[in-house]
């Protein structure tokens, strides 16, 4: 009764759709609504939208209540709850979040305050300081399934989280220097499962905290290290929140700090990071605002038109288009400076650029861009229309999947946003709808590329063309069908190319169940099904494919049924073949852009009838389609020769899934007609490559209409099967290999073919019970060899069909539809998720006693002939030579293990495990997780603890138990007689086991089918696991499903397949329920056989065991500590005997496997495996010592420390406290574990000392094992390290092994940092993990930021060698100033305050550093490294010095400062060598570096004897070999430092002045570099700038190349580190931005002093210019001077600061260049120009900033007098113009074309093709109301031109007869042209190409434009017959013209009346004679 109510309730809880108050928005928006609805019955909701599939009422038993599923909920919760109290996270809280993941997988649903509390635990969790990183993925994943879909939670209004705790995670990753020490010992956690987190959290945080936010992140904001912008743009992309803000808080309004973000991105030019990020984080503003009715919209979105030209730009630039011979609009310089921002990055496949530019431009459009001339709708229509012809797939190249993408996001977006604005599911304001007029302008924008590219070459590319397709055709039926049509006939006709055809059948795919819905265009559907049939083709398997996933789509949407009977009025199909006749033709006539208006010039009547009509060929079409199946089938290749995933295996896999539909859509009468043909068929053909398919086609048939067909089929193959066998001896005799013999395919055939046909058909078999029952027992008596599998398996599927209990309903239409008849309405008609009628099959009674009598009596004998085969009782003896004993034995296996998998719906677990056979030895089922295991998650396993040695009954954790309709009860005797038989199955299989190993030890071949025996003793039970059953399903139902989405609907699929989705859920709930179980002493038994074979010597049995062990110990509790010791004794035995095939056994099973978890947790027998695994690296066999290093990983997992300590909040904890009071549990657990954990760190650490002596003494190759797991077993925050591992680290930093060394000091490197980080943190873990830290030198300073002042007295006090504190960080002040700065005291007296433990290793290990220690290190230094590519400065060495150093400084070593400086000067020697120079400058890195925070009389003492040797190196000893080492170690000495920490060197450096009287160019330039580094490190705090700059502006012209590139780049690097914007703060930053203008302020603005410099290089270049003479080979000032300004403005150019010389572009730039470009003598210097030329285009301008440069380049291409230089200019015209399409001013397009147009008429050859180029080209890339307008000018223009000068007649000369006649040439003409005729071909040619240009400009438009073939008929008519170039070019333009249309040739001809063809002909079609 209980169930009945629940029923109703659902019922009418899901009738009541949802309340009108509540919101379905899954995007945020509206105002914000108290946090708890009540609906009105006084429940709590649980979601804000009802589930669109009932699940539990298509169930075919009662389900539980929904109280009981609400207590297992709070069950869980306790638990939850007492194991984070208890800081029992893995494995307790672990596993209760896996029983909350299955309890929400069965659909269930937590209340909305339950799922908050939920939300809020696993993000407080998921970044707990202190939790292990696998641990913290797991609560990161719950966070993320709690918050997956946005329905659930309502951002704001539900919840809002913190974003704190989140950022403080990701600072440790890119901001390390703000967070103090590294973190040596801590892995931290997975950064990108932080961004993952962010992705889901984001939604949730309170707009409130932006201001917070941007005060927070902006303070690191820095372009003089470029890595600070990153970060931060990183930082605010992925934590700003974009929910809206409420009403009255317009400073939260997006356009509030829009105008700063504008900013920021211009600081960082050129790069396609922060394009994209960008565009990321305005997509989504986009998005989440659109629902806001506060935030005002206007065409543009929220954004202003400024702001959307921008991003539009940005968009083109990201397309990554080509145009012309531009190079790419990013600098790869720019993107290499990111760092470690590239962290912040999101995942670029899983975010592709193309979503981001989609969401944007489709959450901005609404109802205001119809009517406005610039809008966002129109900015798209333009982008678009630009790139056109990049869609074209004769067109393709890197382009084509970001555009095919975007195109694809598009349509998707829109859809989604339709359909959920329809469903009232997105809120949002009336006026921004989207509209039926605006659709229509959105698809017809997208509709020609979408039809090009269909027809892609790319596969992805055709896929995303396909879907946009579906998705268009789906927004507008009528705009896209007749176009699709149009294409689709003449391709299905064969007309065209094969490919077409493929694309064809595909494109119908997708549309068919748009056609199928639309009127008059489904009465096409049915000529369609008749053309693709020629599809089916055995010669191309592919083409076959598509075909039948067409077939399959259309009988997913319409009946096969003929729809003329009944009706008067028509009969036959001869109307609609008439119909169909006429509308083909009218497509042929009217070409491409037809227009078929099917809803109002049909009238409804007169299309029903044409559709009626159309149905009277289903019954034709059904027998061709079989026919050519069958052929298909006839013609596979050979079975054994399939590859998996080939085509021939596609083919087989998609019959099922297309004769499934198929079959159940047919008639009565056209069943009958498949079943016979089918049927006929199976009886006449063995062919057995095709058995498998056919037998699927069987099932098919079976399935549908069980009765008829196995009345028509079982007696035919039963009767088939007995005459194979005693007519023809079909499997009389064994085999071997494993290929049918051709004796027997007839009886496999038949015997697949019955197998097929009684799975999965429900009750129908038990007509047939006898004969299937006496056919089984007469296989299993006279059949052997491989037909015996088949007969195993045909036993196998009858007992899943009698046990399953599954759907048996395929019809697309419910029963009382059929029953009153289907009609023309029915077609594509949806059966709603909530109105299904699901048939199941149940097993009854009947059922299950045949299936129990089946098994029992097969089950008995093969147990019985197992017995007596290894009893020696059988006929048939084991002789060692024959393999018939083998054969038997493998044949019951086999038959058994089918036996147990096709019974296991019955097995019960409560009677796999009885309560009297369960073992009680307290160690084992105490904290057991018997866990419910709801998805295929099978390696997420939990184990035991035999450590916790007490037996608490209560531990035993509760698993959920949940109706699933099982079939037996308890007291009847079936259920004890499958049991028992079962138990006895377990028996024989461990005797036969025995009985195998004892005496049959290399009978391999009974080995393997035993254990997969094995395998399904142990899983199958309650479920056929080892079939993936669940899996297999779920995957098939995904693929089938993935046509019919669509975005922003729900299930909206056709009736069969939501039917299959409660047939999953039954799957779903049997997985849940076959949880882990207790062990009986059988289970034990047979575990410990599979250890016992883990380790054999054969290794397919070793193989065979351990995938059997893997899967058993997943499902029996406390398994796995019980296989563990047998396998380590193995190991041991394996170790002492040399006994390899045992090793690699146990290293795979104990190592590799899934044991490992066990065994890091329970550490009983940890130790023992760490020192075997050691012993076994030394093996001496390669195989094992490749196993060993795939296992290192696991091993240092075991070593690696436990959590100590995990912080979390405890006020969000207890929000799920439950009601009852656990405290005592919670005390009792908590002592538990916290012994548990002392006591395996104290055999830790005991391990620890063992190893240190076994690595001391051991063999270098097992000392590196043993010292890797040293390490991490012996460091640990609370006791850092032993004096024995002390002496082992410190000792063996000198080792005389190379390898050792390294790892030694790595180690001791890891010590040091270890003790600081402890006495940084005041010796406490807690602030260890929150990252407390004090350092005694830091000192926050207050900065003056109010004081105008403040920033250049700040960088003035730079240039001084005395500061009060150092400024060490880039970012404070850069781009505004904080109230604060960190800084640190330049002269402490205090030093790091260490506890006495740290003094004590301190102390060990300076009793070992004495001057031989150093001297050994140092030598060791100087030594040749092995390998060319360690020949560098090594930072490790430098560090593990710096260590050493600051512990003499403290004089805790036996080594004093005089000792070392000898050492120093006898490694330097004279330094003539380069090895010398690597180690000293180690050393000296090591030396300087370690004063850092020392006083400063250390300071200077150590300085004192360094600055002398280097600056000696400096001045005279840097040779090429070695300035690599000197430049990273001054790297090293100033990265991220203050430079007055290093001023001596800083002062010298700077000092440095061009010797112009020296002739050693190395030396120089080298100094120059070492400057530049210099400046480069120091960025803007580098204040000496002056001189250098005077010195270097003053040598440009410098003879050496060499100093010159230096010189070059060293003064870009201080103009680029001059820049700093240094705001007030964040508040002065943002008013500025915003009052500026809605793009912000534009950044690098050139100050006057750089203008005047630039403007005086310039003069001094032209003076230099005009002393050169002409044609001087030799080096001059001019040219060498030049070089040097090219080299520095392209370094400039080619970096983020590149608009800061776009003021000098027109008047200085553009001329000089080209004047360099056109010095032919010096071709490095014309590279150079060119190469700098090429980027002006490039480098972004704001709005309006072109147009002097435009101004500039039309001056240049008209009148100067070089025509290289015209020509040049040209190249960027077209750039320029195709980059800035959105931003340029009409007035400056118009100039452009008019230059370009003009320039047709140059008088060099070279320039007029140059300018036909451009302008095709610009034409091409403009929107269509421009370019229409300027095709229609430039047309008549032309036109007009070549007519008004026509080409004078040639006299005509009079010849005499004769030879001799020929000498007397005529005296004018061709023997020197006159300058007007000259003039008269240019013009004449001007014209031609202006013409070639309009047809050029369109290369792919099929059918071309209406004006075109009136352009190529006067080129063809009056300019083809002229001499020399101008007819040759109307030639090319021609024969161009029909060359890129190959394809559409016979449709493009259309558009040419028969004169143009005939004009035409003249010309294209060369004559054969001619």
């Amino acid at each position: 009764m209980e169930n009945t109510r629940d029923r109703l309730s659902e019922l009418l809880s899901s009738l009541e759709s949802n309340g009108t108050d509540v919101s379905r928005a899954t995007s945020p928006g509206g105002e914000p609504r108290e946090a708890n609805d009540v609906n009105g019955d006084g429940q709590k909701r649980s979601r804000n939208r009802p589930r669109t599939y009932p699940y539990f009422r298509y169930l075919p038993y009662s389900v539980e209540s929904e109280a009981e599923r609400q207590q297992n909920f709070e069950e869980i919760l306790k638990h939850l709850y007492i194991a984070v109290e208890a800081a029992d996270f893995s494995p307790g809280a672990v596993h209760w979040t896996r029983e909350l993941r299955n309890w929400l997988g069965l659909k269930f649903d937590p209340t909305k305050e339950q799922r908050v509390k939920l939300v809020r635990l696993y993000y407080e969790l998921a970044l707990a300081p202190g939790i292990d990183a696998s641990v913290s993925e797991r609560f990161s994943s719950m966070f993320m399934v709690l918050t997956k879909r946005k329905h659930y939670l309502r951002p704001l209004k539900d919840i809002i989280l913190d974003w704190r705790p989140i950022y403080r995670e990701l600072k440790v990753f890119v901001l390390p220097a703000e967070s103090g020490m590294i973190q040596a010992t801590n892995v931290k956690r997975n950064f990108r499962t932080l961004t993952k987190l962010c992705n889901f959290a984001q939604l949730y945080f309170d707009p409130n905290e932006i201001p917070a936010m941007l005060e927070e992140f902006l303070t690191y904001f820095s372009t003089s290290f470029t890595e600070g912008a990153f970060v931060v743009t990183g930082l605010i992309n992925l934590l700003l929140p974009t929910s809206s803000a409420p009403a009255g808080k317009e400073n939260l309004f997006p356009q509030q700090h829009l105008p700063t973000f504008f900013h920021l991105w211009s600081l960082v030019n050129r790069s396609k990071v922060f394009d994209t990020t960008f565009l990321d984080l305005f997509s989504r503003l986009a998005r989440d605002s659109l629902p806001a009715k506060q935030i005002a919209f206007s065409e543009h979105g929220i954004f202003t038109r400024d702001q959307s030209a921008l991003i539009f730009t940005a968009t083109l630039r990201l397309l990554e288009i080509p145009v012309g011979q531009a190079t790419s609009p990013y600098s790869a310089t720019v993107d290499a400076g990111a760092g470690l921002g590239i962290m912040l990055e999101r995942d670029s496949k899983k975010h592709p650029i193309a979503h981001h530019i989609a969401r944007w431009i489709v959450m901005s459009l609404s109802p205001a861009c119809l009517d406005k001339p610039d809008s966002v709708l129109r900015s798209l229509e333009g982008l678009i229309q630009a790139v056109e012809t990049f869609f074209h797939p004769s067109n393709s190249g890197a382009w084509t999947k970001p555009l095919s993408q975007l195109v694809y996001y598009l349509a998707d977006f829109f859809v989604m946003r339709w359909n959920r604005e329809r469903s009232d599911e997105m809120e949002v304001p009336e006026e921004r709808r989207l509209n039926h007029e605006l659709k229509k302008r959105f698809v017809l924008c997208l509709r020609e590329v979408t039809f090009m590219g269909i027809y892609a070459k790319s596969g992805t590319a055709m896929n995303f063309a396909l879907s946009t397709l579906q998705s268009l055709a789906y927004l507008e039926p009528e705009l896209i069908l007749p176009g699709a049509l149009q294409r689709i006939y003449p391709s299905m006709q064969g007309l065209v190319e094969v490919h077409r055809t493929t694309s064809s059948l595909r494109a119908l795919q997708v549309l068919s169940r748009v056609m199928v819905q639309t009127k008059g265009f489904r009465c096409h559907v049915t000529t369609m099904l008749g053309l693709a049939l020629p599809g089916i083709d055995a010669n191309d398997l592919e083409k076959s494919l598509f075909t039948l996933s067409y077939v399959q789509s259309v009988c997913y949407s319409i009946p096969f049924r003929d729809l003329t009977e009944g009706t008067e009025e028509v009969s036959g199909s001869m109307l609609a073949v008439e119909w169909i006749t006429s509308e083909v033709a009218r497509m042929e006539q009217e070409g491409a852009n037809i227009e078929l208006d099917y809803s109002n010039a049909l009238s409804d009547h007169d299309e029903e009838l044409i559709l009626r009509s159309s149905t009277a060929g289903f019954a034709e079409f059904l027998s061709s389609f079989l026919g050519r199946v069958f052929t298909l089938l006839e013609n596979l290749p050979d079975a054994s020769r399939v590859r998996s995933g080939s085509p021939e295996e596609n083919v087989v896999n998609t019959l099922p899934a297309a004769f499934t539909p198929l079959l159940a859509t047919l008639s009565p009468e056209l069943y009958d007609l498949a079943l016979n043909k089918i049927a006929d068929f199976v009886s006449n053909h063995v062919i057995h490559q095709a058995r498998d398919a056919m037998a699927f086609i069987c099932n098919a048939l079976c399935k549908i209409d069980p009765k008829k067909a196995l009345k028509r089929l079982v007696p035919t193959l039963v009767q088939s099967i007995r005459t194979e066998i005693d007519e023809n001896g079909a499997a009389s005799t064994r085999n071997t290999g494993s290929d049918v013999l051709p004796r027997d395919r007839g009886l496999v055939w038949s015997v697949s073919m019955l197998s097929m046909c009684v799975v999965h058909i429900g009750d129908a078999v038990l007509a047939h019970k006898r004969e299937l029952f006496d056919i089984a027992d007469y296989m299993q008596q006279k059949c052997k060899g491989i037909p015996t599998i088949h007969v195993s398996n045909y036993i196998h599927h009858l007992l899943l069909n009698l046990t399953g209990t599954y759907t048996v309903d395929y019809s697309i239409y419910e029963a009382d539809v059929l029953a009153r008849g289907l009609r023309p309405e029915d077609w594509g008609r949806l059966t709603k998720p909530e109105d299904l009628n699901i048939k199941w099959h149940v097993p009854s009674k009947e059922e299950t006693e045949f299936a129990i009598e089946l098994f029992e009596k097969q089950g008995e004998s093969a147990l019985s002939a197992l017995t007596s085969l290894t009893d020696g009782s059988s006929t048939v003896k084991r002789d060692g030579s024959g393999k018939a004993w083998s054969d038997e034995v493998s044949r019951n296996l086999v038959l058994l293990r089918l036996l147990l998998s096709g019974v296991s719906v019955l097995f019960d677990p409560k009677a796999t495990s009885p309560e009297g056979e369960k073992i009680e030895d307290g160690s084992d089922t105490d904290i057991e997780m018997i866990h419910a295991n709801g998805h295929a998650r099978e390696e997420e396993d939990i184990s035991t603890d035999a450590y916790l040695d007490d037996n608490d009954e209560n531990e035993v954790k509760p698993t959920f138990k949940y109706p699933i309709g099982y079939l037996l009860k308890e007291d009847e005797p079936s259920y004890h007689t499958i049991h028992d038989l079962r138990h006895r199955t377990g028996k024989v299989l461990h005797e036969v086991h025995q009985f195998l190993v004892e005496k049959q030890e290399d009978d391999v071949a009974c080995f393997s089918p035993l254990y997969t025996a094995y395998r399904s003793w142990f899983i199958d039970v309650g479920i056929e696991r080892s079939a993936h059953v669940l899996d297999r399903v779920t995957r098939l139902l995904t693929a089938d499903i993935q046509p019919y989405k669509v975005s922003g609907l729900r299930k909206e699929y056709p009736r069969s397949l939501l039917l299959r989705r409660a047939n999953v859920y039954h799957l779903q709930r049997l997985r849940l329920n076959a949880s882990p179980r207790p062990k009986t002493l059988l289970d034990v038994q047979l575990l410990l056989d599979l250890a016992q074979s883990s380790v054999s010597s054969y290794t397919e049995v070793r193989r065979h065991a351990q995938s059997a062990g893997e899967s058993a110990v997943k499902v029996i509790v406390g398994a796995r500590p019980l296989v563990i010791e047998p396998l380590l004794k193995a190991f041991e035995f394996g170790l002492k005997n040399n006994d390899f095939a045992k090793i690699k056994g146990a290293i795979y099973s104990l190592l590799i496997g899934d044991l490992s978890k066990t065994i890091t947790r329970d550490w009983k027998h940890t130790g023992k495996i760490i020192k075997a695994y050691i012993s076994a690296s030394t093996a001496d066999k390669p195989s094992i010592q490749k196993l060993c290093s795939g296992a290192t990983f696991q091993i240092m997992h075991f070593a690696r420390p436990l959590e100590r300590l995990v912080i979390v909040d405890e006020a969000i904890v207890e929000g799920i406290a439950p009601d009852v009071d656990v405290s005592e549990t919670i005390h009792s657990k908590r002592d538990k574990i916290l012994k548990k954990r002392s006591s395996i760190e104290t055999k830790k650490a005991a391990l620890s000392e063992e190893l240190v002596d076994m690595a001391r003494k051991s063999h270098w190759k097992k000392a590196s094992r043993t010292a890797a797991i040293v390490v991490t077993l012996g460091l640990r925050f609370n006791r850092l390290a032993t004096e024995n591992l002390i002496d082992l680290l410190t000792r063996g930093a000198i080792d005389s092994h190379p390898g050792l060394r390294a790892l030694y000091s790595g180690a001791l490197v890891a010590l040091f940092s270890l003790v600081d980080t402890r006495a940084l943190c005041d010796h406490q873990y807690k602030n260890y993990l929150l990252n407390k830290q004090h350092i005694p030198a830091k000192i926050q300073v207050t900065t003056r930021r109010d004081d105008p002042r403040w920033t250049a007295e700040h960088l003035e006090s730079f240039a001084k060698a005395d500061a009060e504190y150092y400024v060490d960080h880039d970012y404070p002040g850069w781009l505004i100033w904080d109230k604060t700065m960190p800084t640190y005291k330049s002269n402490p007296r205090e030093d790091l305050d260490y506890d006495d433990e740290e003094k004590r290793v301190l102390a060990r290990i300076g009793t070992y550093l004495d001057r031989s220690w150093f001297s050994t290190y140092f030598g060791y230094l100087k030594q040749e490294p092995r390998d060319s590519g360690a020949d560098r400065f090594r930072m490790a060495s430098a560090m593990m010095l710096v260590s050493a150093f600051e512990l003499m400084h403290e004089g805790r070593t036996a080594v004093v400062f005089d000792e070392i400086k000898d050492e120093v000067k006898d490694i330097f020697g004279d330094g003539s060598d380069k090895h010398q120079h690597r180690a000293t400058a180690e050393i000296m890195g090591g030396l300087l570096c370690s004063t850092i925070d020392r006083k400063i009389e250390t300071r200077t003492q150590i300085w004192e004897f360094c600055f002398p040797i280097i600056r000696d190196v400096f001045s005279d000893g840097l040779t090429p070999e070695n300035t690599g080492y000197w430049t990273t170690f001054l790297h090293l000495l100033l990265q991220g430092r203050d430079p007055r920490r290093s001023w001596p060197i800083v002062d010298w450096l700077a000092s440095f002045r061009l010797d112009m009287s020296s002739n050693a160019a190395f030396k120089e330039s080298s100094k120059i570099l070492l400057l530049n580094q210099c400046i480069a490190d120091a960025g803007w705090h580098f204040q000496l700038e002056k001189p250098v700059l005077e010195d270097f502006l003053g040598h440009l012209d410098h003879p050496y190349k060499g100093v010159r590139e230096a010189m070059g780049h060293t003064i870009a690097t201080i103009y680029r580190t001059r820049y700093h914007e240094s705001y007030q703060n964040v508040t002065s930053l943002v008013e500025s931005q915003k009052t500026i203008s809605s793009v912000g302020t534009r950044p690098y603005q050139p100050s006057e002093q750089f203008s005047d410099t630039i403007r005086e290089v310039f003069e001094q270049l032209e003076k230099w210019r005009h002393e050169r003479p002409p044609g001087q080979q030799t080096p001059s000032s001019y040219t060498s001077g030049s070089k040097t300004v090219l080299l520095w403005l392209d370094s400039m150019l080619s970096s983020h600061e590149c608009i800061q010389l776009l003021p000098f572009f027109p008047d200085l730039f553009l001329e000089q260049l080209l004047h360099m470009m056109d010095v032919k003598e010096d071709q490095e210097l014309q590279g150079l120009a060119y190469h700098v030329f090429r980027h002006i285009p490039n480098i972004p301008h704001e709005v309006g900033e072109d147009t002097q440069l435009i101004g500039a380049m039309i001056k240049i291409g008209t009148t100067s007098p070089l025509w290289h230089q015209r020509l040049r200019v040209l190249i960027n015209m077209q750039v320029i113009y195709f980059r800035r399409l959105f931003l340029i001013s009409p007035e400056d397009q118009q100039s452009l074309f008019d230059c370009v147009s003009s320039m047709l008429e140059d008088t060099q050859l070279e320039v007029r093709l140059g300018a036909m180029t451009t302008l095709s080209g610009m034409i091409r890339c403009s929107p269509v109301a421009l370019r229409t307008n300027i095709i229609q000018n430039l047309n008549k223009r032309f036109t007009k031109m070549l007519l008004a000068h026509p080409l004078p007649k040639k006299p005509k000369t009079t010849r005499p007869g004769g030879v001799g006649g020929l000498s007397s040439a005529p005296s004018t003409g061709t023997n020197t042209p006159t300058p007007e005729h000259t003039r008269l071909v240019i013009t004449r040619h001007a014209a031609v190409l202006g013409l070639g240009s309009l047809v050029q400009a369109f290369p792919y438009s099929s059918p071309p434009p209406e004006w075109i073939p009136g352009v190529l008929t006067t080129l063809a008519n009056k300019a083809n017959a002229d001499p020399g170039m101008v007819g040759k070019s109307v030639k090319s333009i021609l024969s161009d013209f029909k060359k890129t249309r190959q394809d559409t040739w016979q449709m493009d001809l259309k558009v040419f009346s028969p004169e143009q063809v005939e004009d035409l002909e003249g010309v294209l079609w060369k004559s054969y004679f001619a």
